[in-house]
């Protein structure tokens, strides 16, 4: 028997207290069978780890449920557990009382009193020096004079005092709660005593200025100002001296929420929309500021045709800055909009030029690596729905035939996000050298314009003829029609026309608010002339008017890879688009389509159905299946706390498909996903053999589809408001309460499999350098189809080809779906009633 060179060595050094396993390697049928043996080990120990990871959870989740009171016990809350003595008539009325606000009501204002008990530490722990240097300075020896003490100090006893009591008055209130209990009284004599903020705020910058030469000219006073809150670590006095100016922000927010859930029959409604009111006031009159702008007229060029112009991103030591950018016949020329009056007498500040004949898209090869500031996909998301409400209100300013004044001023609105949504959301970047080596640098949306505008200066690159003069305006938001809002069924047939054999595959874009997106991918078609892939896809719609077809060759050669703008190493063969028309896209048959692109040929079949209709919850037929079963059906059958398609899918994900680009956001082929989907419909013992064999986008699309036809959405429809309302608190002590009470309300199979799913999805964002998949994106996936209510049939049409407005989409209810999600992504720990440092963690190591 021969073992390995080194193996039992190497054996005992990283394992000394075990024996070397005896394996038969005297010929290479012998050295496969024990590697196969080893895969066999391997594949055996992770489905026990998986085991224990699911234990793990599941224990975490019983524990959860136990101490999910933690809150309630330190403000009196005590709430009756679940299905313990408890009367149908109360809870009934409960649930009434908590649709109406009232709950989150409560919620809210135990947040305040715990954020207004921090508050006076903060403030204690800034007076606790005053004293003691006030005392000093009427001896022979001061630390400071009296005219410092009362510069750094002013006005803070005054607010301490205001806040005590505040908090001494709500705390026994809160403690004797019911959902009549009056506190507006309080608020509204807190708004009352502005006046004190006003003066505070109005010293503010002179006290820290003193505060901070004092430290550097007072050895005695620096060793004072030490004395900080546990949680400070930067400069003690600027951040405690920085807390009442933060305060009175946060305390206007908070009114914001307690406002909202507070009836308009309730005593108290009055009082805090005064209190409101003089809260606003105050803000505003402390935060007017005015801009200027400075700008020239650009000269217009001379004898020169324009061939191309668009707005683009240019990156300008580091920041994003919006760029109109207009290629002539000879030279590329970027500019800055100046002014726009109705789409048309634009002007322009010029910023720079580059003659075509010094134009090139290579640069030294010491050129430094791009780094492209990101902007949270929390913001973008918020311009969206800005947009989308814009759009949807010229709209019905049009139906209504009201004046043009009004609808001009909603189009400058529009305007002003889709420019500012065009800032900040696209990341591909393009860059440009002209001879002297200076560079310019881009961010283009996809990989289809960044092509098309090379493609074009190459060509005119080589041209050398007369030119005209052609100079006109550009509107960046000249359609405002909604666009499409539903599914889109693509099958990508076949390609023709080409003249030698390649690995060729396609990708498909779409467009979401103007900018593109790459949404499908077909597998790569190896050494043939014409490729015939006849794969279909689903493609979710948002407001998308455009389909785009791109043809790569798939390169092998991973050296030519140019990391300096992050292109793809596949070359495009050729790219197409076609218009996504709902007159053309009506009906339920499939519209058959070829799209030319270079000489090549590609035949498409598409199909649309509206959102209403894809996204509708329906029961399934099939008793025995699983798709379109209750959860807690499914989990009964099975024995088990997590359905069987959820375990199987996210253990094949995680065994190969975690550093997939675009995991869950890449459409799997359709034809995979429904034959998974009737195999674990019927049971067939051979799905686990099916899913090894599978694209992982399909078994993420399976996974995505099994949530998505749940009768019922996994957070329930009942407790959707609630999830709803609370995500949009923003005091985070009171969200912190209603989102982990919910969440530990759900029923346990929901409960279980969601944490379980949560587990999985935090591992996918560890990955996101290499899968591109964000928590953000990850929620903006998940969100709605976890949370999404069962639709009602008189929500749907009586004519199901009716366009889908802009705001039915990208709405507050869709974006609180994602904001749902992420949140519950971010969180790290549920807090206990011992201790908030004590926590169950949701995310689990192996």
């Amino acid at each position: 028997m021969v073992e390995p060179v080194g193996f039992i060595e190497a054996w005992k050094a990283q394992f000394p207290e075990s024996e070397p396993p005896k394996m038969e390697l005297r010929s290479v049928v012998g050295i496969e069978q024990e590697l196969e043996k080893c895969k066999a080990s391997i594949r055996r120990l992770e489905q026990e780890v998986n085991k224990e990871r699911f234990r793990m959870i599941y224990l975490q989740t019983l524990l959860a449920k136990e101490r999910k009171s933690y809150d309630k016990q330190r403000w009196g809350f005590r709430k009756t557990p679940l299905n313990e003595g408890v009367d149908p008539a109360a809870v009934q009325g409960t649930e009434c009382d908590l649709e109406k606000g009232l709950e989150t009501r409560k919620w809210v204002l135990s947040g305040i009193l715990s954020t207004e008990e921090s508050y006076l530490s903060h403030l204690e722990a800034l007076l606790l020096p005053m004293k003691p240097l006030k005392a000093a300075a009427t001896t022979s020896q001061p630390v400071l004079t009296v005219a410092q003490i009362e510069t750094i100090f002013f006005k803070v006893p005054e607010l301490y005092e205001i806040h005590k009591e505040f908090y001494d008055g709500l705390l026994p209130r809160v403690q004797q709660w019911s959902h009549h209990q009056r506190v507006g009284d309080l608020f509204q004599k807190l708004a009352s005593q502005l006046g004190v903020y006003r003066a505070f705020l109005d010293n503010y910058e002179l006290a820290v200025e003193t505060a901070e030469k004092c430290c550097q000219a007072n050895t005695q006073f620096a060793e004072i100002s030490e004395v900080k809150p546990e949680e400070e670590s930067c400069n003690p006095w600027l951040a405690l001296l920085y807390k009442p100016v933060d305060r009175v922000t946060r305390s206007t927010l908070v009114l914001h929420d307690l406002l909202k859930h507070t009836p308009t029959s309730h005593p108290d409604h009055p009082l805090l929309q005064d209190a409101l009111r003089i809260s606003q006031n105050f803000l505003s009159s402390i935060n007017e500021e005015t801009s200027r702008r400075q700008s020239t007229t650009v000269k217009k060029g001379e004898n020169r045709q324009l061939l191309k112009d668009s707005f683009m991103v240019e990156l300008v030591e580091g920041a994003r800055k919006l760029r109109h950018v207009f290629l002539f016949t000879d030279l590329l020329l970027c500019a800055k909009l100046k002014k726009q009056i109705g789409g048309k007498n634009q002007q322009y500040d010029c910023k720079w030029y580059i003659p075509l004949t010094e134009l090139t898209f290579q640069g030294p090869e010491e050129t430094e690596p791009l780094t492209i500031p990101q902007v949270p996909d929390e913001e973008l998301d918020a311009i969206k729905v800005k947009i989308s409400h814009l759009r949807s209100e010229i709209q019905r300013e049009k139906k209504a035939n009201k004046g043009s004044k009004a609808i001009d001023r909603l189009r400058k609105k529009l305007y002003e996000q889709e420019s500012l949504l065009l800032l900040t959301c696209p990341s591909m970047p393009l860059r440009l050298f002209n001879r002297n080596s200076k560079s310019y640098s881009f961010l283009i949306s996809s990989d289809y314009e960044r092509s098309d505008w090379r493609e074009i200066i190459k060509e005119q690159q080589k041209k050398c003829e007369c030119l005209r003069d052609v100079l006109h305006g550009h509107n960046l938001s000249e359609d405002e029609s909604s666009g499409l809002y539903g599914f889109l069924n693509v099958i990508v047939h076949s390609a023709s026309g080409l003249k030698q054999s390649l690995n060729l595959y396609c990708t498909l874009e779409v467009d979401s608010f103007g900018l593109f997106s790459n949404k499908a991918k077909t597998r790569v078609y190896r050494y043939t002339t014409e490729p015939k892939w006849n794969e279909e896809f689903e493609i979710e719609l948002e407001g998308s008017q455009t389909l785009r077809l791109l043809c790569y060759e798939k390169s092998y050669n991973r050296t030519k890879q140019n990391k300096d703008d992050g292109e793809n190493t596949d070359r495009i063969m050729g790219k197409g688009q076609i218009p996504l028309d709902l007159q053309a896209l009506q009906g339920k048959d499939w519209q058959r389509t070829v799209i030319p692109m270079n000489g090549i040929e590609v035949k498409l079949s598409i199909k649309f159905t509206t959102r209403e209709f894809s996204l509708k919850r329906m029961p399934s037929e099939k008793p025995l299946g699983v798709f379109g079963i209750k959860i807690s059906t499914v989990t009964k059958r099975e024995r088990s706390k997590v359905p069987y398609i959820v375990r199987q899918c996210l253990e094949e994900i995680e065994r190969r498909g975690m550093e997939e680009v675009g995991i869950y956001r890449v459409s799997g082929v359709a034809t995979d996903i429904q034959a998974l989907k009737t195999a674990f419909d019927t049971n067939n013992k051979d799905v686990s053999v099916m899913m090894s064999e599978m694209d992982v986008n399909a078994i993420a699309g399976t996974l995505k589809l099994y949530f998505r036809e749940l009768p019922e959405p996994l957070f329930t429809d009942e407790l959707y408001p609630n999830f709803a309302g609370g995500i949009t608190l923003t005091d985070s002590v009171a969200k912190e309460s209603c989102m982990l009470n919910l969440l530990l309300s759900l029923p346990e199979p929901n409960l279980v499999t969601f944490l379980f799913l949560l587990d999985h999805l935090k591992r996918v964002a560890e990955k996101e350098s290499v899968n591109k998949m964000s928590l953000h994106n990850l929620a903006t996936v998940f969100g709605p189809t976890l949370l999404r209510p069962a639709e009602k049939d008189s929500k749907i049409p009586s004519n199901p080809t009716q366009p889908i407005s802009m705001g039915d989409s990208w709405s507050l209810e869709v974006m609180a779906q994602v904001q749902v999600l992420l949140y519950f992504l971010q969180l790290e720990t549920i807090p206990t009633p011992d201790s908030k440092r004590q926590s169950i963690l949701f995310s689990t190591e192996v």
